[in-house]
């Protein structure tokens, strides 16, 4: 595991305060690297107070104005969920996600997405991640403190360096870096306007496809060669479009 390879990012923090204590809480458990979306009150001496010991990483923070800013260089997203979602994406809980960022982490930049004190993470920002992690909470009271919820992942992920037990990485061996975000989000725009040339997806009425069709690539995670080749398929899917059309 590299941790100066996994990164936390909070979206559009409302409390200056709860920034201060994420800083805590990361460097309690070794974690360096924060970035900030949009937070509205920002900077702000209560993040400070709260940061205590910690302003080294508040000092270091990077403030950028969208979520794709933040992880356009990443291969490896991971999004806090509370809620049930109406297409099921793959859902694990801290410790089984610390494993996975773990190995990630080794040759990948990661990220781990944190939403709104009040509403979380959107379906939007959600469909960008590889994988959701949901943190089991008590049916009596379910709600978490965003700084809480920072600390128990950070402390998955500390507690799997300490014990330096880490789950074999199968693609440590990989040939081809796997894609990063801002990749696959150009190829999901190139294929949606393929589909949509081709008449498969109807604009007016795109129901699920694409969401169905995101949670299938970041399932099974492209590669950057896989990528160029799926792009590829698509360039010469348009151009025999064209030409058919210019035929009839």
């Amino acid at each position: 595991m590299n941790t100066d390879n996994i990164r936390i990012v909070l979206v559009n923090t409302s409390h200056p305060g709860n920034i201060g204590g994420v800083a805590r809480a990361m460097k309690n458990m070794g974690l360096t690297r924060l970035y900030l979306v949009a937070p509205r009150d920002y900077p702000n001496e209560q993040a400070e107070w709260r940061a205590v010991s910690a302003k080294d990483i508040l000092d270091t923070a990077i403030i950028v104005p969208t979520l794709e800013d933040a992880i356009t260089d990443c291969q490896f997203v991971v999004g806090t969920s509370a809620r049930e979602r109406r297409i099921p994406w793959p859902l694990l809980d801290a410790r089984q996600c610390a494993e996975r960022m773990a190995q990630a982490s080794s040759q990948e930049q990661v990220a781990v997405l944190f939403g709104r004190e009040d509403r979380g993470l959107t379906n939007e920002e959600l469909r960008v991640c590889n994988l959701h992690l949901n943190i089991p909470t008590s049916g009596a009271y379910s709600s978490l403190n965003l700084a809480m919820a920072v600390q128990i992942v950070a402390y998955e992920l500390h507690m799997l360096r300490s014990s330096m037990e880490l789950p074999v990485n199968e693609l440590e061996q990989w040939d081809s870096p796997f894609a990063s975000q801002g990749n696959m989000e150009h190829f999901y725009q190139h294929l949606e306007e393929t589909l949509i040339d081709v008449e498969f997806l109807d604009p007016t009425a795109p129901r699920q496809l694409m969401s169905r069709l995101r949670r299938l690539y970041t399932r099974v995670r492209l590669d950057e060669m896989e990528l160029n080749i799926l792009r590829g398929v698509l360039s010469e899917t348009q151009k025999w479009v064209k030409r058919a059309r210019k035929g009839s």
